[in-house]
């Protein structure tokens, strides 16, 4: 599948487990993302995301956006949107 590179992680947050996303292209909930890294590699539907504590439904590029993730991120992994 396809995967488009739509940002990278800023920061990472171990309770709630959340990475903060620096984004360069848009990202709305629903989508599928795909999170690599030197030992990060995982794939997730965006079930919510939130920018200042505040629950939105769709970023665009330059906003900082924090997400649930199921496991550990790292500070440099790249964010890929996953297209059909």
């Amino acid at each position: 599948m396809p995967e488009e590179v739509i940002g990278k992680v800023s920061d990472f947050f171990a309770r709630p487990v959340v990475a903060g996303i620096e984004l360069t292209a848009t990202l709305k909930q629903g989508d599928k993302i795909h999170i690599k890294g030197h030992t990060t590699d995982m794939e997730l539907i965006v079930d919510s995301m939130q920018i200042n504590n505040v629950d939105v439904k769709q970023a665009k590029a330059g906003d900082a956006i924090g997400i649930k993730v199921s496991e550990r991120v790292r500070r440099g992994d790249i964010v890929y949107k996953v297209t059909e």
